[in-house]
């Protein structure tokens, strides 16, 4: 096998597929982080007439984030299909093809590299591994997703897939590193997510700066309290 093979070529889109789908998870998080937590943007908003639209864009930026992460796990054949990548990286040729490409460049390092690739794939299978089998934080959100989110399933409540902000949390973090890995070991590409998030977390803060409702002053249409509103 070389790196030219058809198995390592859907390999690689694969991984491609996953990058551009946890950036987007990155750019909604981040979008999203201070409309959850920033007290004093809560503050500013208050009780106004804005605060209903201030909710609705802080679900919608949550519930795309949560889709971005879930589509990671589709199973559909032409989806990213993280289980098939695991499947892949657990193929020595395929490990031995991924190091022989990377070793062209480094004259008498194939060996090393090949036990370097391995690691990084023990590590990547590993990250796969615990969300592929029996994972409730996966579980709940494929879940919500395909009764509520994706889906619109007329019966019943949804039930236990409540996942906390921190197990959510927990779960994209874990996604991060298993993103810069793949990308690492399968493109050869450093990739950091968290510069990602660094630099659309910088942009939000600066979106949420301005948002304010209209009982507080420096908005537009500011009202002072015990205003009474004209028709």
């Amino acid at each position: 096998m070389n790196i030219n093979d058809p198995e390592i070529i859907r390999l690689r889109a694969s991984v491609a597929a996953a990058r551009e789908e946890f950036d987007l998870a990155v750019v909604f998080h981040e979008a999203w982080k201070p409309a959850a937590y920033d007290e004093d943007l809560h503050k500013r908003m208050g009780v106004s007439f804005a605060t209903n639209a201030f909710h609705v864009v802080r679900v919608a930026l949550r519930r795309e984030m949560w889709l971005a992460l879930t589509r990671l796990w589709d199973k559909r054949p032409d989806a990213v299909r993280m289980e098939f990548i695991a499947k892949t990286l657990r193929k020595t040729h395929v490990i031995n093809a991924l190091a022989a490409d990377r070793a062209a460049r480094i004259p008498g390092a194939e060996v090393q590299m090949r036990q370097n690739l391995k690691q990084s794939a023990d590590k990547a299978i590993e990250l796969i591994d615990k969300y592929s089998k029996d994972s409730s934080i996966l579980q709940k959100l494929q879940t919500l997703r395909h009764e509520r989110l994706a889906h619109r399933e007329i019966a019943g409540v949804v039930t236990g897939t409540n996942a906390t902000d921190e197990e959510v949390e927990s779960f994209y973090q874990d996604m991060s590193k298993l993103i810069s890995l793949l990308l690492s070991l399968v493109m050869a590409q450093a990739y950091d997510p968290e510069d990602t998030a660094q630099v659309y977390g910088f942009h939000a803060k600066f979106f949420w700066a301005a948002v304010r409702g209209e009982r507080t002053e420096g908005h537009p249409n500011y009202r002072a309290p015990g205003t009474v509103q004209k028709s």
